[in-house]
């Protein structure tokens, strides 16, 4: 909790104790933490927004979620961009077909050419997906399994474990099985980087570029060239 200056008012004592009700697992946090899951759920960029009012809410310093100020922005940024498209040419190239999906992802075949749809779909990645995932299943996820299950030398690894089964799942309604797939990858590699790191900035520029790169690949009907450029 933040200290507060001498010559700052006096905190009222309701007021602490629901702060700490909210950073708890009693029936207010719990209410919380279904309403931040469940607005995910209704619309995506509404679960990380409800994340940023629970940690000003609760007082949880910002650090505690991820929003740690890079010390280089440039080469923060530089890092993401170069690992998030890199790592989806991987995954569309090597990895994806060596787990059998195929080589063109139905789901949004409606962006090949399709000017018209660049604006939502630029909406859905950088807001729902790079900062609203990001946000939600590292930030916020990561923090409130760490205070459940503690410090103990599992725990981390559990925790990516947890979230990334989690992650994938989400998934599934609207990319199938290799959806599942992708994104499980996806989640324990970017997990991992957080649990080590502690830091949102790089990760939701590299989710920025992962998901660009796709689009990208999709839209000028790259996708079968890329997805048999190892395995051909």
């Amino acid at each position: 909790m933040p200290q507060l200056s001498p010559d700052a008012p006096a905190t009222r004592p309701w007021d602490d104790h629901f702060a700490a009700s909210l950073r708890g697992f009693g029936p207010i946090g719990i209410l919380a933490i279904g309403a931040v899951y469940l607005g995910n759920s209704v619309f995506v960029p509404f679960g990380a927004i409800l994340v940023l009012i629970w940690a000003w809410r609760s007082r949880t310093p910002w650090s505690e979620i991820g929003f740690v100020l890079p010390e280089r922005w440039l080469r923060t940024v530089a890092m993401g961009i170069a690992f998030g498209v890199a790592f989806k040419l991987v995954m569309k190239a090597l990895v994806m077909p060596l787990l059998g999906a195929p080589p063109k992802n139905q789901a949004f075949q409606f962006l090949v050419g399709n000017t018209a749809a660049l604006p939502y779909i630029l909406y859905v990645v950088l807001v729902g997906a790079a900062f609203g995932e990001e946000v939600l299943f590292r930030g916020y996820a990561f923090e409130r399994f760490g205070k459940l299950f503690g410090r103990n030398r599992g725990a981390k690894p559990l925790i990516v474990l947890i979230t990334a089964v989690w992650f994938g799942l989400e998934h599934y309604t609207l990319q199938g099985t290799a959806g599942v797939e992708q994104a499980t990858i996806v989640g324990l590699v970017f997990g991992t980087i957080f649990a080590i790191t502690g830091r949102l900035w790089m990760l939701i520029v590299a989710h920025a570029a992962f998901d660009l790169t796709a689009v990208a690949i999709i839209f000028w009907d790259f996708e079968w060239d890329v997805a048999h450029s190892v395995f051909r």
